[in-house]
């Protein structure tokens, strides 16, 4: 097992170092962007529901949503076009995800 785990690690980082791009950086932003995601988005439906502005905090929700795949645009070298392809459906899903859990979540008597 401990092979495999070694391996991997190898891998990801000899990738990280081909396109130019911190694998511990990447996860840590994935790992944080996440997290504040959840937080942002929670604190953007009860201000909702409360009937107050909401908008501050759903721009940082999305701005925190593509914090990771921004950093691999900006920072990482030779990548395929398949990889952007896939971030652009990443940025189109994750709207959509927002959109979706704000408007079904948005009547009190829903929830």
């Amino acid at each position: 097992m401990e092979e495999y785990l070694k391996l991997f690690k190898d891998f990801v980082v000899s990738l990280g170092e081909k396109h130019q791009v911190d694998p511990l950086l990447l996860g840590c932003l994935y790992l944080v962007s996440k997290v504040s995601l959840v937080f942002f988005l929670g604190w953007s439906l009860k201000n909702l529901r409360a009937k107050k502005p909401f908008s501050t905090q759903l721009i940082i929700a999305s701005v925190s949503f593509s914090l990771p795949y921004l950093y691999l645009i900006i920072a990482g070298r030779n990548l395929s076009v398949w990889v952007y392809v896939f971030i652009g459906a990443m940025f189109v899903y994750g709207g959509y995800s927002i959109w979706r859990k704000i408007a079904t979540k948005a009547d009190p008597a829903d929830a």
